[in-house]
């Protein structure tokens, strides 16, 4: 049975040095009994010890500063610095202090005889079976430099691949929150002001401008209820995404039909998958245990399961390229270069070519996209602030003519 991983806490103390002299610091450990020992191992008379407040302005530790140590870490491990003084040389550098806090207690642990791969391995949060799978065989091969540059390398254009559909997502949906903003305060703010206007017409309205009035009644009148239901409604989805399997494979799946982005996200789901198993089979990982960690960096469910059927069918002697072929989840391109991958040997090179040519796929989605969404928003926006101004100006137009 696995020892229970002993969680770690954040403590600030203050004591006094062998001269008296005051000084103060912050030390993790697993109680403050613990505290007290190591700060008397090295001669500090304690006078307080307290927890730190888990509302302390603490920065978040992102991916990109895990990419970042890893390109830092494998360029000095081939530069020849040792592992230890690695870890002070970037812990220390960096200007996130939380991922100082983070390399300062990895670090410590294997001062006191831990492997590298363990140490990583108590940190779930930023370092995923993948990461620790490919240090693992690092260090047991001795080519842990070399390990290192590939995942710096893997995690570099994983990013990079998430990055650019962010930015392919992000424009589209801030564009209609601002649509939305402005039509809200349209309805609330300006329309009340036309409607007092146009109540001293005494003729009939335009219909347009009468359905326009009368949804800004509702609004004006339930605008609580509109944001609060719009607001919960946002936080029960993502809630639910999150915990929920069913919700999951419901959504991937739907994603993955979407009309425009569907393509997209397929491309880079595809592009994940070949460039993980490049990266764990190049790096002599068993295949079966390696399409463990090419699941979980797949990031979309339907893939997920996919690559757990593969994984299934291989272990009972199935090949690679058949075991996908049944999958039907893979396009036909990607089957026949798995294939000659399989028959030359050459399975690690021919995964990287396929990730290869998906990334530049998902390159030139993301331009197509940009080019074509500006605009499609552009008309949506002009048809709905312009259809609102519209019909409030219609009755002084008709106005306009009677007096003519």
């Amino acid at each position: 049975m696995a020892a229970k991983t002993v969680k770690q806490i954040t403590f600030l103390w203050e004591g006094k040095d062998k001269k008296g002299k005051i000084i103060k610091g912050e030390i993790r450990a697993s109680g403050e009994a613990v505290v007290n020992a190591t700060l008397r191992r090295q001669g500090i008379t304690v006078t307080k010890v307290k927890k730190q407040s888990s509302f302390a302005s603490r920065s978040k530790i992102t991916e990109k500063d895990i990419t970042l140590f890893t390109r830092q870490l494998a360029t000095m491990m081939k530069a020849g610095v040792p592992l230890l003084q690695a870890f002070d040389i970037v812990g220390k550098g960096h200007s996130n202090p939380e991922v100082s806090r983070l390399l300062g207690d990895i670090k410590a642990d294997v001062e006191t005889g831990s492997s590298l791969s363990a140490s990583f391995r108590k940190y779930p949060l930023y370092f995923d079976n993948l990461f620790c799978n490919l240090v693992g065989a690092g260090e047991q091969a001795g080519i842990l430099d070399t390990l290192l540059d590939r995942l710096a390398t893997y995690k570099e254009k994983i990013l990079a691949i998430k990055g650019k559909i962010k930015s392919a997502l992000v424009y589209p949906v801030s564009i209609i929150i601002v649509a939305f903003v402005i039509t809200a305060v349209i309805m609330i703010f300006v329309i009340p002001a036309f409607k007092e206007l146009f109540s001293g017409f005494g003729a009939d309205l335009p219909a347009p401008t009468v359905i326009v009035m009368n949804i800004s009644d509702v609004f004006v009148e339930w605008w609580w209820a509109i944001f609060g239901s719009i607001g919960f409604g946002l936080w029960f989805f993502f809630y639910t995404w999150k915990r929920s399997e069913k919700m999951q494979n419901t959504m991937d799946r739907l994603i993955l039909q979407a009309p425009i982005f569907g393509g997209l996200i397929r491309k880079a789901t595809i592009a994940r998958f070949a460039r993980t198993l490049s990266t764990m089979f190049a790096a002599g990982v068993p295949l079966v245990e390696a399409l463990d960690s090419v699941a979980g960096a797949s990031g979309n469910r339907v893939y997920y399961e996919a690559t757990k059927r593969i994984q299934s069918e291989i272990s009972t002697g199935t090949s690679l390229t058949v075991a996908m072929q049944n999958a039907q989840v893979f396009p036909n391109m990607v089957l026949q270069m798995t294939a000659i991958g399989e028959e030359s040997g050459a399975l690690d090179s021919m995964l990287s070519k396929v990730a290869d040519f998906y990334e530049a796929e998902v390159d030139d989605a993301v331009a197509a996209i940009s080019s074509l969404m500006e605009p499609v928003i552009m008309v949506v926006l002009g048809v709905l602030i312009g259809g609102l101004v519209i019909a409030m100006y219609m009755p002084i137009f008709k106005m306009g003519q009677v007096v003519g």
